[in-house]
């Protein structure tokens, strides 16, 4: 995924009221920026953080600035919830993903399950459907510059667990579920559940795949031009433990 335009620099002052941020830009104003993450951006909200941002061409817009990057010791982090879904189809239409290769059709957005809708449908003949709820991940606690793993979700979201029991029931049904998390940064050597943030996440996870959901978790290389999914990482367990793959299934 390129972005359409140079991103403009600038250092952070202030995230605020989960969509706002305010950015001093390179020329010493200071801007009110849309952020793009409902999520707690846990050590990335530091004030005084390097940050790049995007300009809309619809001028019709409140706030034409939108956070897009931070850069934190291990590199340049994607902190834009909306990328992820694009970084999927655009992975799967390149043949990137071998653990979701094979499909005729990729449908977005498709309603499903109780008042749900799935962020992409697979389809093709001969196989069962395929449902593939892409999560974003940024979080990483561990202090180390390269390593350690990267963690979801960073706040509690009642939201996903919900998708995750949805998942299950499609899975119970005959269809191929599948929950694939996209980390949008590069120094992180596996995926966590971050029980201790959101336990009632950490239930709803174990428990759909238990119920035969399929888990996958892609890194991405992360720059201040484009943003692509480029290698799985394994996840952990909770047992110290971590799969040797992307994929983990029960």
């Amino acid at each position: 995924m390129n972005f359409a335009e140079p991103l403009l620099p600038g250092r952070l002052v202030r995230r605020y009221k989960r969509f706002l941020a305010d950015v001093e830009l390179a020329d010493g104003t200071v801007a009110t920026v849309h952020c793009p993450n409902p999520g707690g951006m846990i050590g990335l909200d530091r004030p005084g953080s390097k940050v790049w941002l995007s300009r809309s061409k619809n001028p019709g817009r409140k706030l034409p600035l939108t956070l897009e990057l931070i850069l934190t010791a291990g590199g340049l982090v994607g902190v834009n919830t909306t990328h992820p879904n694009r970084l999927v189809e655009e992975a799967l239409l390149a043949k990137r993903l071998p653990e979701l290769a094979g499909y005729a059709s990729i449908r977005r957005e498709v309603r499903y399950g109780e008042s749900s809708r799935i962020d992409l449908l697979l389809e093709g003949p001969g196989r069962p459907i395929c449902y593939v709820e892409v999560k974003n991940v940024h979080l990483k606690r561990d202090p180390r510059a390269s390593g350690g793993p990267a963690e979801f979700p960073d706040a509690v979201t009642e939201r996903g667990a919900k998708h995750l029991r949805e998942l299950a029931a499609a899975a119970e049904r005959g269809a191929r579920a599948v929950v694939l998390f996209v980390v949008q940064r590069q120094d992180c050597a596996s995926l966590r559940i971050a029980g201790d943030i959101d336990p009632g996440f950490a239930r709803a996870f174990h428990e759909a795949v238990g119920r035969g959901v399929e888990a996958l978790c892609y890194a991405c290389k992360v720059t201040r031009e484009a943003i692509e999914l480029t290698r799985p990482l394994p996840l952990e367990l909770g047992r110290g433990e971590a799969r040797k793959t992307g994929s983990l299934r029960r």
